[in-house]
């Protein structure tokens, strides 16, 4: 069994990351410069990423991938790092809230770091 963390690490980070790289490319005229340079990726990453190279694998529902889209919103925007950082976090929880990781990987927990008061 993998931990939760490695499942969220190794399959759902890359897929949310190829979600706003396409939105941000897509829906928000960036280039795959200016997308890595907000996210803190190489510009062959975005690109393997929006080419669905990497984080294809992952089927989000429609309210997921709306969460995803308004993150890139709010990266576009220029948002502080800090709040990049909650905001990524916020997605992660919203996937592990969907039932997707449930679905996906029945044997996993909620993240412990995740966890918060709510849940």
């Amino acid at each position: 069994m993998k931990p939760t963390c490695e499942i969220m690490v190794q399959r759902v980070l890359p897929a949310i990351r190829a979600g706003l790289a396409r939105s941000m490319m897509i829906e928000h005229g960036c280039t795959q410069q200016q997308v890595a340079d907000i996210l803190g990726l190489s510009r062959a990453a975005v690109s393997q990423y929006v080419s669905e190279k990497r984080g294809a694998e992952v089927g989000f529902s429609e309210e997921t991938n709306e969460e995803i889209r308004k993150f890139a919103t709010d990266l576009v925007n220029e948002m502080p790092a800090k709040a990049m950082n909650a905001g990524m976090c916020n997605v992660c929880k919203f996937v592990q809230r969907s039932g997707w990781l449930f679905k996906n990987a029945p044997e996993a927990e909620y993240c412990i770091l995740c966890k918060d008061d709510d849940n």
